[in-house]
């Protein structure tokens, strides 16, 4: 009998699925799933009974009720870095693209089908200054969001002898520290994009940066400028972007997320969500995500929570019960659950607290079994959200 069951909600690499053993139970199928993977499809939380966590392949979880799973104690992974290459990669091909008009170059060779190689010869000395471009060296980037995504666009600004300027409200060390010394960290927004020929989008969506991308700060830009969005489509208000798109502020919209609104506008170019779509990120995607989740089911340790901290420990040998408190975080839980635990003579031999602030994430290692109304005393206390135990040892 499998000891885990685990609801697939869209297609998962299958070098990702393979890291589950015989110990799980994985199907799209499962009615009462203690795991979620998903990438895209919308999850709410409160629908899954006995769900413990989800893990997405990719960066963002804005289809995620992330708000309802914390509530319930439900960790949410995503895999930060997975698919950053990827992207990247794909937001110069599509810079190029519009900066040397190549989709329209392409859309007028496809043209000249029925011409013999004499005409085709002559129509394409006669078209070919139509669609001279520029180059994006000399050209100022500005790249709002440092995350693993915007630090690889911003590098790779450098790389192409663009002026880069970036900003983050709150950068994580690790990115930072793999950012070119050559970009120049602005101190807010305004000063990025008043600067950008080149206005590149790698910030996480929340429902507080909706529009943010509006006719105010398209208005910022200098006249002519590009936008590109793979981050998130409701970043960028589209009405605000095509009026900005009519009178000249902007020369181009390139963006991963098509609506009814863009498709139809000459300057836009917009490819159909493929930031994350190669075969690369897909497998290092599920791969991260299938661990994460086998790590949190089998071991209660957490890496790349969204709503939960940070919390790694290797279990000693003389561990027989893993608890797992998840509790608000509020002063005394650590006494609390030491004291109920001592008083009813089992040994504690370890105990790791993390907290993001408002969570308290608890590991505590025992040498013994813990009865049933021991852990029913801790769940009864006001702030504890969840308990679990994980029995590791048989003996």
């Amino acid at each position: 009998m499998s000891s885990y069951r685990v609801m697939i909600m869209n297609n998962i690499a299958q070098e990702g699925l393979a890291l589950f053993g015989a110990d799980y139970a994985v199907s799209p199928d499962e009615n009462d799933p203690e795991g979620l993977l998903v990438r895209s499809a919308q999850v709410d939380t409160d629908k899954f009974r006995s769900l413990l966590a989800v893990a997405r392949a990719g960066a963002g979880v804005n289809t995620i009720t992330v708000d309802k799973a914390t509530a319930r104690g439900i960790c949410v992974f995503n895999t930060p870095g997975a698919n950053a290459n990827a992207v990247a990669e794909l937001v110069f091909i599509m810079l190029g693209i519009s900066a040397r008009n190549i989709h329209l170059a392409i859309d007028f060779c496809r043209d000249l089908t029925d011409l013999n190689d004499e005409d085709i010869a002559h129509q394409v000395e006669a078209k070919k200054k139509s669609f001279r471009g520029f180059e994006l060296a000399g050209k100022t980037l500005g790249v709002l969001g440092l995350g693993n995504i915007g630090v690889r666009v911003a590098n790779g600004g450098i790389q192409r002898q663009m002026k880069v300027t970036g900003f983050d409200p709150s950068p994580g060390i690790d990115n930072i520290h793999h950012l070119s010394p050559e970009v120049a960290l602005a101190k807010n927004w305004r000063d990025v994009v008043s600067k950008a020929h080149v206005l590149t989008l790698h910030m996480p969506y929340k429902d507080k940066l909706r529009h943010f991308i509006n006719e105010d700060i398209l208005n910022r830009l200098p006249r002519g400028a590009i936008l590109v969005n793979y981050a998130r489509g409701p970043l960028v208000d589209d009405g605000d972007v095509l009026k900005a798109l009519d009178t000249g502020i902007l020369t181009s919209y390139i963006t991963d997320f098509p609506t009814a609104k863009l498709i139809g506008h000459p300057n836009v170019i917009s490819s159909p969500h493929l930031g994350a779509s190669t075969e690369e990120s897909e497998e290092q995607c599920a791969c991260m995500a299938v661990q994460e989740l086998k790590n949190y089911l089998e071991y209660g340790t957490i890496t790349h929570s969204v709503n939960f901290p940070t919390a790694e420990s290797i279990p000693a040998d003389n561990v027989h019960t893993r608890l797992i408190m998840i509790n608000r975080d509020v002063p005394g839980m650590i006494g609390f659950a030491s004291q109920i635990i001592g008083a009813h003579g089992i040994n504690i031999a370890s105990y790791l607290n993390e907290s993001n602030g408002s969570i308290g994430y608890n590991i505590i290692d025992l040498e013994s079994p813990i009865p049933d109304d021991v852990v029913k005393k801790i769940n009864a206390h006001d702030d504890v959200v969840r308990t679990r135990t994980l029995v590791l040892s048989e003996k």
